[in-house]
């Protein structure tokens, strides 16, 4: 048993059995301003850790768990008996010496159980342990799913006694074995919908007749994924506190050709929501020492870590928290608490305080890593209680200098889980009672969102014929829309479902359960003369637009000729909402030339404008010479009304010049398309995949000086010449001068000007181009994404990068030191590759995307790392561009 000087387990345990809480202040004004700490951030023990929180009046903390009884904790999840079950990782920087990833199988899978009743956990059981930085967990009547990337198991009990007796391999495609700590699978959360979601991760997945169906996704999001009692989807990055699915991702996948994917991973909020209010400076992060990071008071000014984002839905805390979102952010010592309203389709989200947050510490240890609802109707936390949180392939010399003169490397091993409690809370210490198929239908009505939850699953999962009966009256009558919206998604999820229940859920009250019915309606919108199909479509002049976006996305289902149909006439009256149109636009993939025609030969509405528009763009996309070339010839059509014209037009401005889509507001970050649509030797079909999603940078009109912003933006290369564009193009006026700034995009054989061939790789170079690719999938694609192009704010794109594609001594500076810059921070990777794999790596880039980039070989990069030995910190832009133009002053390949 490991002891640390500090505190006795003995004491820990004493101290934790004592039902240790916080509790702010008496009196004290809350928020409280920036409280002065001491230099050095010694471990606490629970009871020391409990008297630096501050919460808002009335609320306090209480310890469920700590060190010894649960250590490194990452991830919780609870079982119908109210166990708590916790993904241990100590593998996570033990120091900052150890080689990253550390593959030691050393993780665990613990059960924390209470065994007296008292509201704190006393005893460990552990289920599974060996395992390699496993990182997410989902307790299923049949078993426990385990994420260990890149393998997803099902491990079993077989006799009772809590320990793992078997394991079944259900998918190798959860994330990367080999990959970064932290942009890595995670998550597996049961949705409403009986599917299991994700975060970073291209699959989701759910439990049919005992068999674990494997689909694909679209990447979305960094760590943590929750859903509301509508069953939207919510998630959130590093920076940004908050995204929601109104159309569910996956939705998305089907049309890899997507110029943007609005309704999937929606931003929430302006950057105000992003604004963090930290009670104790935090020197203690990456970027700390450059301006602006920082408040003058030395509090982290945004999110820089924020995860875990729940929706409480629990009932026994105050009801002002009901429907709130809150978001950890382990880097500033918090949790915050953000206030979510839907309001004509658009959900508004603002923070609850205006300079104060829900949780916040002084305790530099507080790590605060996940957040659940629970079955006692309250509200848990998770702390990794951490001296070190960033993944040391990003920690930059300074954080390094910072960890080490302050301690913060150990001790590893402690942890604590904490229960938000109010003052007007009792908890509901009843037992959860989901053993016979009456109980399971009774919680369906249970005011705590977990409950709920854990007995639909429990019903879909067991398929207890005896509950239909109720089920059916439930999805029909209940009083709550929520009872019934659970009544519908659990028929669903039996296979129980019946047309005519469906059909009188397609008139409820509620739109979420309007919604709900037509998503689930489309097991029967493929059969010709189906009546359910009439009911369907009759909702494009549904009143709520939650509706009418759902049939936007389940239109996809029907046969090509209904559904190219359908689409144009749900396109002309409503394509004006960007959601509504990216919906429709992901199901007719192969038909958008037909759907375009009829919108086209349509009655003129700005509907109808901003369909062609995006029609436009998705075909260009898509690159497939023939409807390329027929959407050029469109445009240059002068028997065609100019409206139209213009329309198309505009399109192939969005796909090519990056220009401003409708219903995108100049500044607005924008939603990310589905993925490259650019040709791609090495995928199936010459063609990026779905899960090649990256984010455009912010919208803007376009121009000569905004392409100079737009690096990411792509040559389409044709088989011939476009003639007639071509005519246009030399003719002059507005739309020649428009066609002009296209057609700077576009290469065919023969086009005056076009780059010279690019130089074949020799044999040792391919080699090196095939280690650099692995290289790349492994470390660098998370945020670089699978397509080069970035993330906005995280990664710059790689794609046409001045820095990527300079002088070769260039980007080896910037991958062994790092670089800082107005995006995200590249950290440096010297201290974890061996020269060898930064050569392979920059080949690969400067060679993949159809780039032409000289290779680089190790010998440069040894050349580089010796003359630049001495430096410490990251390089600059300015630095970047003077050794740029000055001549090498080492040798160049």
């Amino acid at each position: 048993m490991r002891s640390w000087p500090y505190l006795t387990c003995a004491l820990i345990v004493s101290a934790v059995a004592t039902g240790l809480s916080s509790q702010a202040p008496g009196g004290s004004a809350w928020p409280p301003p920036v409280q002065k700490v001491r230099p050095e951030s010694p471990p606490l023990s629970p009871a020391e850790a409990l008297k630096t929180f501050t919460m808002p009046p009335g609320y306090r903390l209480e310890v469920v768990a700590s060190e010894p009884l649960v250590q490194d904790p990452v991830v919780m999840d609870w079982d119908a008996d109210g166990r708590i079950w916790v993904v241990e990782m100590p593998g996570f920087v033990q120091t900052l010496d150890t080689p990253e990833p550390n593959l030691d199988p050393i993780g665990r899978v613990v059960v924390l159980e209470d065994t007296d009743n008292d509201g704190v956990m006393d005893k460990r059981t552990v289920f599974a342990d060996g395992l390699v930085l496993a990182r997410a967990l989902k307790v299923l009547d049949h078993g426990v799913l385990i994420g260990e990337p890149p393998n997803l198991w099902l491990m079993r009990d077989t006799n009772g006694d809590l320990r793992a007796d078997t394991r079944e391999l259900v998918t190798n495609r959860y994330g990367r074995r080999e990959g970064r700590v932290e942009e890595n699978a995670n998550d597996l959360h049961w949705g409403l919908d009986n599917w299991i979601h994700t975060a970073d991760s291209d699959i989701y997945l759910r439990l049919k007749a005992d068999k674990f169906e494997v689909r694909d996704t679209l990447v979305r999001g960094e760590w943590g994924v929750s859903h509301d009692d509508a069953g939207r989807i919510y998630r959130n990055t590093n920076e940004e506190a908050l995204h929601v699915d109104l159309v569910p991702t996956p939705y998305y996948a089907r049309n890899p050709n997507l110029a943007r994917t609005r309704g999937s991973y929606e931003e929430l909020g302006d950057d105000s929501i992003d604004i963090v209010w930290p009670i104790r400076p935090n020197p203690g992060t990456n970027r700390a020492y450059q301006t602006g990071i920082d408040r003058p008071d030395g509090t982290l000014a945004k999110f820089t870590a924020v995860c875990a984002p729940v929706i409480y839905r629990g009932d026994r805390l105050p009801t002002e928290l009901n429907g709130n979102a809150f978001v950890a952010e382990p880097a500033a010592n918090v949790v915050s608490r953000i206030v979510l309203a839907m309001e004509s389709g658009t959900m508004r989200a603002r923070k609850a305080y205006e300079r104060g947050e829900f949780i916040a510490s002084t305790d530099e240890r507080f790590r605060p890593v996940y957040l659940s609802n629970a079955p006692d109707g309250t509200l848990y936390v998770v702390d990794m209680y951490r001296g070190v949180i960033q993944q040391r392939a990003d920690v930059t010399q300074y954080l390094r200098n910072h960890i080490v003169t302050h301690g913060l490397e150990r001790p590893t091993g402690l942890g604590r889980i904490y229960r938000v409690m109010h003052d007007t809370t009792t908890r509901d210490t009843t037992a959860v009672g989901l053993r016979t198929a009456a109980e399971l239908v009774a919680a369906l009505s249970h005011p705590n969102g977990w409950r709920r939850d854990t007995a639909q699953q429990l019903l879909v999962e067991r398929r207890d014929p005896a509950a239909v009966p109720d089920l059916t009256r439930l999805a029909g009558s209940a009083p709550d829309w929520r009872t019934r919206l659970h009544a519908l998604w659990a028929l669903d999820g039996m296979d129980a479902i019946q047309p005519a229940t469906i059909a009188t859920a397609l008139e409820d009250a509620s739109a979420d359960v309007r919604a709900a019915a037509v998503r689930i309606s489309e097991r029967w919108l493929g059969d010709p003369g189906h009546p359910i199909r009439t009911a369907v479509l009759k909702k494009m002049d549904d009143g709520d637009v939650t509706v009418r976006r759902q049939l936007a996305a389940s239109l996809g289902v029907l046969p090509p000729d209904v559904r190219q149909e359908a689409v144009a006439s749900l396109l002309g009256r409503g394509g004006e909402d960007p959601v509504l149109l990216d919906a429709a636009l992901s199901g007719i993939r192969g038909l958008e030339r037909a759907v375009l025609d009829r919108l086209t030969a349509a009655a003129e509405t700005s509907a109808r404008d901003a369909a062609i528009i995006m029609l436009a763009a998705t075909i260009v996309r898509g690159g497939q010479d023939s409807a390329v070339q027929q959407v050029l010839a469109a445009i240059a059509d002068d028997a065609r009304p100019a409206r139209i014209r213009g329309a198309i037009l505009r399109g192939t401005e969005v796909a090519l010049l990056g220009a401003r889509a409708p219903g995108e507001p100049e500044g607005r970050r924008g939603a990310p398309p589905a993925a490259t649509s650019l040709p791609c030797p090495k995928c199936p079909g010459g063609r990026a995949g779905p899960g090649g999603a990256y984010a455009f940078p912010r919208t803007r009109a376009i121009g000569p000086a905004a392409d100079a912003e737009r690096p990411d933006v792509r040559a389409l290369r044709l088989n011939r010449a476009p003639a007639s564009f071509l005519a246009l193009a030399s003719g002059g006026g507005e739309l020649g001068t428009r066609a002009t700034a296209v057609l700077s995009r576009v290469i065919w054989p023969g086009k005056p000007g076009a780059p010279a061939p690019v130089a074949p790789l020799s044999a040792a170079e391919q080699q090196r181009f095939n280690a650099g690719q692995e290289v790349y999938r492994n470390v660098c694609q998370a945020c670089h994404q699978p397509d080069g192009r970035g993330q906005e704010r995280v990664a710059a794109p790689l794609v046409n990068s001045q820095l990527a594609l300079a002088r070769a001594d260039i980007p080896v500076r910037i991958l062994l030191n790092g670089k800082e810059g107005a995006i995200g921070l590249m950290p440096p990777v010297g201290q974890v590759f061996t020269d060898e794999q930064i050569a392979d790596v920059l080949t690969y880039i400067r060679r993949e995307w159809g780039q032409g980039g000289s290779p680089v070989d190790a010998e440069m990069v040894k050349s580089v790392r010796a003359a630049t030995s001495g430096r410490q910190r990251p390089w600059t832009d300015s630095e970047l561009q003077a050794l740029m133009g000055a001549a090498p002053a080492i040798r160049i390949p």
